[in-house]
């Protein structure tokens, strides 16, 4: 999948039909099951988040073209006007017009929130490092649990086909060897997962929502 950058709000996709089955999705299924297809789609932005620091929050408008061998898709996020109130849209006179396949606009359906909540939404202007790891067995999360210090980051447990999934969340104030330190010492007992968080939070079940290794620690002796 090739990623690009176009400004600040704005980042473009290109995904091969491939590609995409590779990914465990089906060319057809995404266009007849939604959720399938909402899967993929975050799964991508997933990987904007993680290679482009491109926020996810907020309200998005997604534009998608089918072509020949794959799909183009340009995803834009919404920002409030200078009034406070409205949300617009930063594409300018000079936006990319695609022609908008209406079945995949119908699959992925705009969700724009309303004003109300979009005044709800916590901004921040901080990019926090994330990673999912993934264990084969439950021993591996105990050892881990009472090997490493879990206060310095947030951290959360699920279990989805048949493995155990850590999502960890690092301070971006700590210190870059820190980071390293810490996340070396998750790689000894886990690995990095090339799944997307959002699905293992729909599809997967949660094990511990906060706090999870302290609770393990706790719960599971040596």
């Amino acid at each position: 999948m090739e990623i690009e950058r176009v400004n600040e709000f704005t980042i473009k996709f290109f995904i091969t039909y491939r590609d995409i089955e590779d990914r465990g999705f089906d060319r057809e299924e995404i266009w007849a099951d939604r959720e399938r297809g909402e899967e993929l789609f975050w799964e991508m932005m997933d990987e904007a988040h993680q290679q482009e620091q491109f926020p996810l929050e907020g309200p998005l408008w997604i534009q998608v073209q089918a072509l020949d061998k794959g799909l183009e898709i340009i995803v834009t996020r919404a920002q409030m006007s200078k009034d406070g109130k409205k949300i617009e849209l930063p594409i300018g006179d000079d936006k990319l017009d695609l022609p908008v396949d209406q079945n995949i606009e119908k699959l992925l359906d705009q969700q724009f929130q309303t004003e109300e909540e979009f005044d709800e939404l916590e901004e921040t202007e901080e990019d926090y490092l994330s990673f999912l790891i993934s264990f084969g067995d439950f021993e591996d999360v105990i050892l881990l649990s009472h090997t490493i210090d879990s206060s310095s980051f947030e951290n959360s447990l699920f279990h989805f086909e048949g493995k155990y999934y850590l999502y960890v969340t690092f301070n971006p104030e700590a210190p870059d060897r820190e980071q390293d330190d810490l996340l070396a010492q998750l790689l000894e007992y886990g690995n990095d997962s090339d799944l997307s968080v959002y699905r293992i939070q729909e599809y997967g079940k949660t094990i511990v929502a906060e706090a999870a290794l302290d609770h393990v620690q706790k719960y599971f002796k040596l």
